[in-house]
């Protein structure tokens, strides 16, 4: 196939378009706090005083966010980077300066935010960002799970099979890797929980984790079906929409 000249290239930029990713992700870059969340992760990250330079902070933690919220493993966010200039263009990775994080990379800063239950503390963070600036998450929740699937082959550093990775069968196939639980405020569209357990754990085990008490209302689809009396346990004024 004939390549591009430079000239050709510059007619063709002509006609792009922002893309709903693209939209997406600048929203979310100027919603994020992200100076609080980088000072909760700080004091636990690798100064780099001995063997290699780590990545830098604010990178890992973007990519981490975008792992959340496009549902991507470890080795799936690497590809993704290289990928995606608009991903890369989001986490601040340079290909002309280094490579992207590479999937160990991200598994260990995973690793990292769960042995410090992080995870927790930076949803919070970000939930009185949003709530100090008048967005208020209050009214009803939109509950869901997602898997997030790894290479059967994923090793921890003993060369195990990572010890929080489980297989699960959805419909007629078979997944290893992880679940997220997530609940969405059904007004704002903001997640205000988040939950990651190995993809064998149920749906509906989750449920009373992913709502904060003060709903009215609680949708989520047919995997909930019949948890009205953890729904009100979790949240008596909720009235059970699944």
């Amino acid at each position: 196939m004939q390549q591009l000249t430079l000239a050709r290239q510059a007619e063709f930029q002509r006609f792009t378009k922002k893309t709903r990713q693209e939209q997406f992700l600048e929203e979310m870059d100027a919603m994020m706090p992200w100076s609080e969340l980088l000072a909760l992760v700080a004091p636990y990250y690798s100064k780099g005083e001995t063997g290699r330079k780590p990545v830098g902070l604010e990178i890992m933690l973007r990519v981490y966010f975008l792992q959340q919220w496009f549902a991507l493993s470890d080795p799936a966010a690497e590809d993704a980077l290289y990928e995606s200039a608009v991903l890369r263009r989001f986490a601040g990775v340079d290909l002309g300066r280094a490579p992207a994080p590479d999937e160990t990379t991200i598994l260990n800063f995973r690793h990292l935010l769960e042995e410090h239950e992080l995870c927790g503390q930076m949803l919070d963070a970000v939930n009185h960002y949003l709530e100090s600036r008048g967005i208020r998450i209050a009214t009803g929740t939109i509950v869901d799970a997602t898997i997030i699937h790894a290479p059967s082959s994923t090793k921890n550093e003993s060369k195990e099979r990572d010890p929080a990775m489980h297989q699960t069968r959805k419909g007629n196939q078979w997944y290893f890797g992880m679940k997220a639980h997530i609940g969405v405020d059904s007004k704002e569209g903001i997640v205000h929980s988040v939950c990651s357990t190995a993809a064998s754990v149920s749906d509906i085990h989750m449920l009373p984790d992913l709502l904060h008490g003060d709903e009215k209302k609680v949708w989520g689809d047919a995997g909930y079906q019949g948890q009205s009396e953890a729904i009100h346990a979790a949240a008596p004024d909720a009235q059970d929409m699944t």
